[in-house]
């Protein structure tokens, strides 16, 4: 038995990767902490959909094995459902038929009643007017250990957006919550918590996201979120690669097609090339090989910090981004991707953010401000995760920052979250600035 994967047209035009947007980006510290106007996500029209055959069905397996992809896939599919800003929807086909699930461009959460309805109701009753399901794939089963191979096509379990892997990555995940209990200490100028954290191996991946499904996550995902700096005198030119994500390895619900273009992005045929005698039938062009290799010290994602305060989870991972030399001064940058996560039923919403700075220069900077990024996200049940990056300059090769979220709940009262403290490391080997970035568009401080 295979799960498949359904996907309405969302309408006709794809804009291209290096459309030029215009808004504010402003870093922490002595660059400010999200900034107004900063990180929205990209505009334009939505890429043309299209019926794609079915996938080919799971390989050989045992009826455990077939059991257990069924219950992970239909647990986190129903996740996607609950979070995403897409539509996805059950579809029971008959005993010993496919479960298939289905997707319908639009915005908002779907009708929870849909979620055990048949295909048939779903298309005429409960989908967005206008919109016809089309198969996209046959779920796999989730991998419990080993990685994604490049190549590999997948719905991501929290936003509910398809796309495919480019190559992993294998970072030391800091989690607050998992630390050995010790006794509270005194906050200190370095920005270390009050409990010691030793870091696990964690797998993360480079990912493109379809071009199709942008629009319906930009409310709560950035997808213009990896930037770089600009490799030219102008030490205040900031560059986005849109539709290029980070992805923790269980946030990754596999799926095949046998589409030879399943992924709408400008870089997908660049970067990966059809072979059907391959699984994933998807392999990597020297392009990207060469664009990794030039690239590798400002994507690289080396550590996560999380933790979780009255079951709102914050997970913190900073990037060292270059130094520039500024009025007779180095100035070093780094960006920061943050999540938040609503773990419980109870609706919250964001309102302040408070951040304290500590730079190996000697100083303590506090930065306090309505929202982030221009916005004061509220998490439900249905829309229970928030994700975005901002950035942060020092005039010190490195640093810590740590702080709290204060969140409101529906009867007025507030409450801190803790953000994780984290490090501000530069790379002392410092190379050429990141190259091939006339593939991504200029986003002006």
């Amino acid at each position: 038995m295979s799960s498949g994967l359904w996907s309405g047209d969302p309408g006709p035009g794809l804009p291209p990767i290096a459309h030029r947007k215009e808004h504010g980006v402003r870093g922490a510290g002595r660059g400010g902490a999200e900034g107004q106007g900063g990180g929205d996500a990209a505009r334009g029209s939505v890429g043309r959909g299209g019926r794609t055959p079915p996938g080919r069905g799971l390989g050989p397996e045992s009826a455990a094995e077939r059991a257990l992809g069924r219950d992970m896939a239909g647990c986190v599919a129903r996740r996607a459902l609950a979070v995403g800003s897409r539509w996805w929807s059950r579809s029971l086909t008959g005993a010993r038929g496919p479960r298939p699930f289905c997707a319908a461009g639009g915005a908002g959460a779907f009708p929870p009643a849909a979620t055990t309805t048949t295909r048939r109701h779903l298309s005429s009753r409960n989908r967005p007017e206008g919109k016809v399901l089309e198969t996209v794939g046959v779920f796999e089963v989730p991998k419990q250990n080993g990685k994604y191979e490049t190549g590999q096509l997948f719905l991501h379990s929290v936003f509910g957006y398809r796309g495919v892997v480019l190559f992993p990555w294998q970072a030391r995940l800091y989690d607050r919550d998992v630390a050995s209990a010790a006794p509270e200490k005194a906050e200190n100028p370095a920005g270390h918590g009050s409990k010691e954290v030793k870091g696990k191996t964690h797998t993360y991946y480079q990912v493109l996201i379809d071009a199709r499904d942008c629009p319906h996550i930009s409310q709560r995902s950035q997808t213009e979120a990896v930037t770089f700096l600009a490799n030219h005198d102008d030490s205040r030119a900031l560059y986005a690669i849109p539709g290029l994500d980070y992805v923790s390895h269980e946030d990754i619900l596999p799926y095949t097609s046998t589409d030879q273009v399943p992924i709408q992005h400008e870089l997908f045929e660049r970067f990966l090339l059809y072979d059907q005698t391959k699984a994933p039938p998807f392999v990597a062009r020297e392009t990207l090989r060469a664009w990794q290799e030039k690239n590798h010290p400002w994507l690289e994602l080396s550590d996560v910090h999380r933790e979780t305060t009255e079951n709102i989870r914050v997970t913190v991972i900073p990037f060292y981004m270059g130094m520039r030399e500024a009025q007779n001064s180095h100035v070093y940058w780094w960006r920061y991707c943050i999540r938040l996560e609503n773990l419980d039923s109870d609706v919250v919403q964001l309102r302040e953010r408070h951040w304290r700075i500590f730079s190996l220069s000697g100083t303590l900077e506090t930065v306090r401000g309505r929202g982030v990024v221009g916005r004061e996200p509220v998490l439900s049940k249905e829309q229970p995760a928030f994700q975005y990056s901002s950035h942060v300059s020092l005039q010190a090769s490195s640093g810590h920052m740590w702080g709290t979220f204060r969140f409101e709940r529906p009867d007025g009262s507030h409450f801190d979250v803790r953000i994780p403290p984290f490090s501000l490391e530069s790379n002392k080997d410092e190379k050429t600035p990141p190259s091939g970035l006339h593939w991504g568009l200029r986003l002006p401080f």
